[in-house]
């Protein structure tokens, strides 16, 4: 597979789970009354479900990474090069304020407009160290298994993180910047940006190192 249609595989994968995050927080919090544990709930379940599906139908194409610190650590295990590693970047930046704007336009909202949402402080910031750190593992961890269970690790994991993490598990810079314009349920204030796409990088480097240390000659099983 060309690298052109690769890279328009991650945009797209990228702009349908952007569209399900903020459509999804959009419609629960419609819909709960104010209650802001049933707009959660909607908006876990239903971004679970979509990561499930879009992995089924974009791994066997590009990997399905939609995130930039994926792209990063199968970059620096040269499981990428260089230039397409570049390429998913940029292709996932864009796919993800495409699915922002898609979502916003299906409920009538202006197609981009900046989060007043404050998330911010150490406890997120370590939240978002914590949850790409999880989500490093999981896809580094279940690599080796099929591709309906990586799918279905990946998926779940990130619904149970939306409920365990403080931050409630952005884990993807690519989501983080495109959430900053989207001032509705699932947005991020643009000044909070930084510090949290920080906290995902050093998460999924410690994730990198970790996994590296289990696969390491001395540490194989020899069962």
């Amino acid at each position: 597979m060309r690298l052109r249609e690769r890279a328009l595989a991650e945009g797209l994968g990228t702009a349908f789970l952007l569209a399900t995050v903020i459509g999804s927080g959009i419609m629960g919090e419609r819909l709960s009354g104010g209650n802001v544990a049933v707009a959660l709930l909607a908006n876990s379940i239903a971004t679970g479900a979509a990561l499930y599906a879009l992995i089924l139908v974009f791994a066997p194409i590009s990997g399905a990474h939609f995130n930039p610190a994926v792209t990063l650590v199968m970059a620096l295990q040269r499981r990428l090069g260089g230039a397409e590693a570049g390429a998913y970047v940029c292709a996932q930046i864009a796919g993800a304020f495409v699915g922002v704007a898609a979502a916003h336009a299906m409920f009538s909202e202006p197609l981009f407009f900046a989060s007043q949402h404050q998330r911010t402080g150490a406890a997120q910031w370590w939240a978002e160290g914590v949850a790409t750190f999880g989500l490093l593992m999981v896809i580094l961890g279940s690599a080796r298994q099929n591709l309906p269970a990586v799918a279905a690790a990946v998926g779940a994991y990130i619904t149970a993180a939306y409920w365990f993490t403080a931050s409630t598990s952005f884990a993807n810079p690519a989501v983080t910047l495109a959430r900053a314009a989207s001032d509705t349920f699932a947005g991020i204030r643009p000044v909070d940006m930084p510090a949290f796409i920080l906290a995902q990088v050093a998460g999924a480097l410690a994730a990198l190192i970790v996994v590296r240390c289990f696969h390491s000659p001395g540490n194989v099983n020899q069962q």
